[in-house]
């Protein structure tokens, strides 16, 4: 069964962080949510001069799980659980904050020193309630480990970061299951993707342009899928460029959704234990050098 295009959502620009610019479809004005997606943020793309870079400096996390996708820029990472690492473009970081923990993402040293484009996706994805409270774990897949498929003309290539595509399977571990598909289309493609019917899922365009199952999709738009078990879209063959996509998909939780800031839980009480249990260091703090 093909999915339609349910709602279509215009992505809304914003500062974020210490003020850096995103394009933000999720949350959206009736729209809270696509279970289990709580947020998806398009960090720039931003040209930076030399000293004006900006990111997320320490802050804390629990009962979800944040993903960042590079595009371009390189960001780097520390964490109270003792993590760091830099962000190249290409690269995914998926860390499961579940039961606490601080961290900040900035602008590398050379970025700062010497500005450049930065480019790149954070999304939030839920944990289910037995999971809100698990250790901490942070995934680091280098661009060169994330798996890439193209269709047999070549038109359609896409990068694998969770879930399936054109027989590939993802390097990451989800704690439920996640599709996470970056496409790159050239005019004239078309692909038929399978998205099984227990997931929710939806499309975001960030270049160019797509159609699907009749409703035409532009760079910051967002389209929320309806039911079935298959997505099918293509690039008009009088495209003038690439065509730069996210497939977002997972299965819902079904469960409250309680959010105060950076915390995410399921109950009012649960949100006051992690205000309290963060003012008293019990997420710990990073070591900075």
């Amino acid at each position: 069964m093909q999915r339609t295009i349910r709602q279509v959502i215009h992505a809304r620009r914003q500062l974020e962080g210490g003020g850096f610019q995103v394009r933000r479809p999720l949350p959206a004005a009736g729209m809270r949510t696509v279970d289990p997606i709580l947020l998806i943020d398009e960090m720039g793309p931003v040209d930076y001069r030399p000293g004006e870079a900006v990111g997320a400096p320490d802050h804390p996390h629990r009962g979800f799980e944040t993903v960042t996708y590079m595009l371009a820029g390189e960001f780097e990472h520390r964490d109270s659980a003792g993590h760091a690492g830099r962000i190249n473009p290409g690269d995914v970081q998926w860390m499961t904050a579940g039961r606490g923990v601080v961290h900040s993402e900035m602008p590398s040293a050379q970025i700062m020193r010497d500005g450049g484009l930065v480019h790149g996706f954070q999304i939030w994805v839920n944990l289910p309630a037995r999971l809100k409270m698990t250790a901490p774990r942070y995934q680091e897949i280098d661009a060169a480990r994330i798996p890439e498929a193209r269709s047999a003309d070549g038109l359609a290539r896409v990068r694998v970061i969770a879930g399936e595509a054109l027989g590939v399977t993802a390097r990451i571990d989800t704690h439920t299951p996640f599709v996470y598909l970056h496409w790159i289309l050239q005019p004239g493609a078309a692909v038929q993707q399978p998205l099984a019917a227990d997931h929710n899922g939806l499309l975001y365009v960030f270049q160019g342009e797509i159609e699907a199952a009749g409703t035409a999709l532009k760079d910051g738009q967002m389209g929320v899928l309806g039911a079935g078990d298959t997505i099918a879209f293509t690039v008009p063959e009088t495209a003038t460029g690439e065509t730069h996509m996210l497939l977002l998909g997972g299965v819902p939780l079904n469960e409250p959704v309680v959010q105060h800031g950076p915390f995410v839980m399921n109950t009012e009480a649960e949100i006051s234990q992690a205000i309290r249990d963060y003012q008293m260091g019990r997420m710990g703090q990073i070591q900075h050098s």
